[in-house]
């Protein structure tokens, strides 16, 4: 369990796999739900570590293997919608066909699409939509900041999928990346408050200050 000492939100988070992502559970009583963000594998280890615990939405931000292996066992479940960027979502279905290379995992359902700008009401917490192509079409960001629209008190939280990590940026070389596009995603990450708390899909947990001298300095 990691609870940022600020926010009266938990955010739980399990690394699973053979590379490592950070499988988020994000929410408390007063945010008045919870969120699962990329399931990535073993969902009987998430099942385990949510003891119970109703879920009431999981977010995909992302078109890859690692991070939706498991989000149809989720999803079946727990009975939780899933929710994806309408660019990703046809990959994730399995409606659009993978290139050449990229590594197949079980098809699963998206009961909604967002796209960049769009507010996603989760209980109290409203997560703003941040699209950040470059790692893939539709990566996307979500963006909570307590001084609108919520009762959650402390700092803004960042999830920030394969988009920023700690000290680095997610690759741009695989099929539908673009480090043109990436640039323009990292600049509009760049514009958020230094004390954001960062939880990306792989790697330690950051701050936007931070990155603002190791990643924004150099990339946006």
């Amino acid at each position: 369990m990691y609870q940022v000492e600020e926010l009266c939100l938990q955010v739980q988070f399990l690394v699973m796999g053979p590379i490592q992502n950070n499988v988020y559970i994000i929410g408390s009583e007063d945010a008045g739900g919870l969120l699962l963000v990329d399931p990535s594998c073993e969902s009987e280890r998430i099942l385990a570590a949510l003891g119970g615990r109703s879920v009431d939405a999981i977010v995909l931000t992302h078109a890859h293997w690692d991070h939706v292996g498991a989000a149809a066992k989720m999803r079946e479940a727990t009975g939780a919608p899933v929710i994806a960027s309408d660019i990703d979502a046809p990959f994730i279905t399995g409606d659009a066909r993978l290139e050449a290379g990229m590594q197949r995992f079980e098809p699963c359902p998206v009961d909604k699409t967002v796209s960049h700008g769009d507010i996603l009401q989760i209980g109290a917490m409203p997560w703003k939509v941040i699209g950040t192509p470059g790692h893939t079409p539709g990566s996307m960001c979500l963006f909570i900041d307590p001084q609108f629209g919520t009762d959650v008190n402390g700092a803004p939280i960042l999830i920030s999928g394969d988009t920023l990590f700690c000290g680095s940026i997610g690759r741009t070389d695989f099929a539908g990346g673009s480090m043109a596009d990436m640039r323009k995603s990292l600049k509009r990450l760049a514009s958020l408050p230094d004390e954001t708390v960062v939880l990306p899909g792989h790697n330690d947990l950051t701050t936007i200050g931070d990155e603002r001298r190791r990643v924004f300095a150099y990339y946006a």
